[in-house]
């Protein structure tokens, strides 16, 4: 028995907070006491001094990207010491299963695993994750993307009838052995050739076995509403519940749609297609660089791209195109590497790289970087607004998520230079959605039961005799981020202890080594 003793308890439904002791038997919350309230019978106890402190729900972060990292770095170091105890992955369409025919981990994914990448099927990625032993808990979503290149590969065309049979029974069998749903990266290889049928059918077959859906939709720009229509329908159309991934109005031309984006989504969810969205707490985008690539560039994703760059007639033409597409360079800044000649320029925009480089281009900058790197790149996209940030996170129906992998300042991932969400989000969620006059109590609900109850994480996310021990302590005055774009590997402050399942895994500034994660199935 542990006896968390003497906080100020928020227990994640929104309810006022109260002074008093929550009791943990193995990995079940045993009872939750209010000062001056009898305690159970006596039993030997360990005592967790929780004076001065918030004792809530561990925080679910919504929208990740950790599936991999999850067997390289277990211990979550980046999502630990900001209180996430619950990841959603499988995110944008990309999920590291099933992996079939051409189908590939995403570049930095791979690189990384090496010989630990021994899976195909969400069964066997089971077994390599529970040998692991990972510290936080895991919800697996069926990315798109992954799907896709499974059966059809990267070809920037339609799908054929048996390819999407095909599809189907990849999709079903991951739901069958633990999958939650279907995700959607629609901007992305190879997701973005899909047809709105594709999508259709797919989402289907997941609202058949009571799965979700989450899309990081075809625009979140100029089109948006438009995008924002086509989920709903789907919705309407498949019987899915939909949820909005990290809503935006990106790029400064789209940032007065703001207030009919978020009418057509309540809109939505009033009629009950929409289940909501969610958002990380910052203006810059993070994913990779080669975005920016035109269309016909982009199509057959890494090794096609550096067969492109290899040629110089192809290279120069994807120079050329990058150039006259009009883009701001000072709101690009190149994120993670992989060649060492490319140090220099991370956490650094374009236009800073190129003031110091007469003659060169955006174009060929941005060639030369990605043919060193082989097409690994990341970058940051400040296409943001501040004001509409805020409109966003003001809405009660927002959830944190990081949109982010963990990384840890040491080891394979420590190499990597990561947008600040990957160890900040839930920081900066708590401290931007607080400034925007929303109770505590609010801002630790949609951190925690919110998103359990949203997703459907049966007895997480609350504070409550029966559900799983998943507990954090931590002291609100000290809770903060501290990760910045130039300096990205830096833990937050502010959390003295986390409970995951029962099992203490970070306490005063250590990591315990005891680590109790599980990969959570669904309750159908």
């Amino acid at each position: 028995m542990v006896r968390i003793a003497g906080g100020t308890i928020v227990d994640g439904t929104g309810a006022p907070a109260f002074p008093g002791d929550v009791l943990l038997s193995g990995d079940r919350i045993a009872a939750v006491v209010p000062q001056g309230a009898p305690l159970p019978p006596d039993e030997a106890c360990e005592t967790v001094d929780a004076t001065g402190c918030l004792v809530t729900p561990g925080f679910i972060d919504a929208h990740t990207h950790s599936d991999a990292y999850l067997v390289v770095e277990p211990e979550a170091p980046s999502k630990i010491t900001q209180g996430i105890t619950t990841e959603i992955n499988g995110q944008c369409g990309g999920s590291v299963v099933p992996r079939f025919g051409e189908a590939r981990l995403s570049s930095d994914w791979a690189s990384i695993l090496g010989d630990r990448l021994t899976w195909r099927t969400l069964g066997e990625y089971r077994a390599v994750l529970e040998a692991a032993r990972p510290a936080v808990n895991t919800v697996q979503f069926i990315g798109h993307n992954t799907l896709r290149s499974s059966v059809v590969g990267y070809a920037g065309r339609a799908a054929t009838a048996d390819e999407l049979k095909r599809m189907v029974y990849l999709l079903d069998q991951a739901l069958e052995e633990g999958g939650w749903g279907l995700t959607t990266g629609l901007i992305y290889q190879p997701g973005k050739y899909a047809a709105p049928d594709e999508v259709r059918l797919l989402a289907q077959t997941a609202a058949r076995r009571g799965g979700l859906y989450a899309t990081h939709m075809r625009s979140e720009g100029d089109h948006i509403l438009e995008a924002i229509d086509e989920v709903a329908e789907l919705a309407r159309q498949t019987g899915i519940r939909a949820e909005i991934s990290h809503l935006k109005t990106s790029g400064r031309a789209n940032w007065p749609k703001i207030d009919a984006v978020l009418e057509k989504i309540e809109a939505g969810m009033a009629e009950g297609v929409l289940l909501g969205s969610d958002r990380y707490p910052y203006c810059a985008a993070g994913t990779d660089l080669d975005v920016v690539f035109p269309d016909w560039a982009g199509e057959g994703a890494a090794k096609a791209e550096c067969a492109r760059l290899a040629d110089p007639a192809l290279r120069a033409r994807i120079a050329a195109e990058i150039d006259a597409s009009g883009r701001d360079w000072t709101t690009v800044r190149i994120g993670g590497t992989w060649h060492p000649d490319n140090k220099e320029f991370c956490g650094r925009s374009i236009a800073d790289i190129l003031s110091g480089r007469p003659g060169e281009t955006a174009g060929t900058l941005i060639c030369a970087i990605l043919a060193k790197d082989l097409c690994r790149t990341g970058a940051f996209f400040f296409s943001m607004s501040e004001a509409n940030l805020d409109k966003i996170l003001a809405k009660p129906w927002i959830l944190p998520g990081s949109d982010a992998s963990l990384r840890a300042p040491w080891g394979p991932l420590g190499a990597d230079h990561p947008h600040p969400r990957a160890y900040a989000t839930m920081p900066e969620f708590y401290r931007r959605v607080r400034a925007l006059g929303v109770p505590r109590e609010e801002t630790v609900r949609r951190m925690t039961g919110a998103v359990a109850r949203r997703f459907g994480i049966a007895d997480r996310g609350e504070l409550h005799r029966g559900a799983f021990a998943d507990v954090l302590v931590w002291r609100e005055d000290a809770f903060r981020g501290t990760a910045t774009y130039l300096n990205p590997h830096s833990f937050s402050t502010g959390l003295v202890a986390s409970f995951v399942n029962g099992v203490l895994t970070y306490s005063h500034g250590t990591f315990t080594g005891h680590r109790a994660g599980r990969l959570l199935s669904p309750s159908r």
